[in-house]
């Protein structure tokens, strides 16, 4: 399957709504093509919510919408079981989690308890109510959607939360001239009202499938691994990335080859990544605070401080091996 033009489709077709923001828009192809989730995280009205919901428009697959209170409670998540009279039995009425594309909006809106229904439904693609587990539809996808400046009324996602999503991504303000673009092309109506899906279902979970396939060499798996590591080992760091990390890492720099027309990783791959993937996980120490030093920065300072892996990083097609 040619990755690139599938990305390409998705991509361009996201841009007829988001205006002047392609690395962005990038970035959430990148969470389709591994399958996973992406947090949103930026002030009001740049265009979090329009952006999920493009995505979900570009695709040929069910949506649904979270709307995140804090009076919500799990089983508005994932469901309920109730009494039929009728039938004199017990049934499952599925809630908003069951979709192909959820939009999850002001995630941190909602109660810890609330936020934890979303756990075992993000990791493992099924929801368990009264003791009965009930898969997920494929493809399935969480984008949430969070406001980092207001904090009143707000429960900020805890760690076991925050490490279920792939990516962090922002959005920021346009530059003057896209923004001109933006009320130009919204005078008469929303791009969004128009927008066409462009890829189904079944194309989603080819291009997942074949993004695996993308080889990345052991000296890149090491560099990996590396990166991740010195997010646990140094002192600037309060909790380190999991192996999870590591994991997400590896994923997302196979789906960016891909959609480079690659079928190999090179380190800029894993380095263009590293902050998306790694900014979130980890949780900076007290006094790296003080000097204002941000998760985000110190990610990209581990990345600058090791030496990325030179030689050939493409896969011999015999072997499967590197070339030395």
């Amino acid at each position: 399957m040619d990755i690139k033009a599938f990305a390409d489709r998705v991509t361009d077709n996201l841009e007829k709504v988001i205006v002047g923001k392609r690395q962005t828009v990038e970035m959430i192809v990148v969470g389709l093509l591994c399958q996973g989730h992406v947090l949103i995280e930026d002030v009001p009205g740049v265009g979090k919510t329009v952006l999920a919901r493009s995505l979900a428009r570009s695709l040929d697959c069910s949506f649904r919408r979270l709307q995140f209170t804090p009076d919500m409670l799990p089983s508005d998540v994932t469901g309920v079981t109730i009494f039929d009279q009728a039938k004199m039995q017990f049934e499952f009425r599925p809630g908003p989690i069951m979709g192909q594309i959820v939009l999850a909006d002001e995630i941190n809106r909602a109660t810890p308890k609330t936020q934890a229904a979303l756990l075992e439904a993000m990791e493992e693609r099924q929801v368990t109510v009264d003791g009965v587990t009930h898969p997920l539809p494929k493809p399935f996808m969480v984008l949430a959607t969070q406001n980092p400046i207001e904090y009143e009324g707000t429960f900020p996602l805890p760690e076991a939360q925050l490490d279920r999503f792939l990516l962090r991504v922002r959005l920021g303000y346009p530059n003057p001239s896209d923004e001109i673009r933006i009320l130009d092309e919204q005078q008469i109506q929303h791009p969004i009202e128009t927008l066409q899906s462009v890829v189904n279902a079944e194309d989603i979970l080819a291009a997942a499938q074949a993004v695996r396939h993308v080889h990345v060499s052991s000296a890149l798996k090491k560099y990996i691994v590396d990166i991740t590591r010195q997010t646990r080992e140094t002192s600037d760091v309060y909790l380190g990335a999991s192996p999870r990390g590591s994991i997400a890492l590896f994923r997302s720099a196979q789906a960016r080859a891909a959609m480079l027309g690659r079928d190999h990783v090179l380190p800029d791959d894993v380095q263009f990544m590293a902050v998306p993937v790694l900014g979130h996980r980890i949780i900076v120490s007290p006094s790296a605070r003080l000097r204002d030093l941000g998760a985000d920065r110190l990610v990209q300072e581990i990345v600058h401080g090791l030496p990325a892996p030179g030689g050939d990083f493409v896969a011999e097609p015999a072997s499967g091996k590197t070339r030395s």
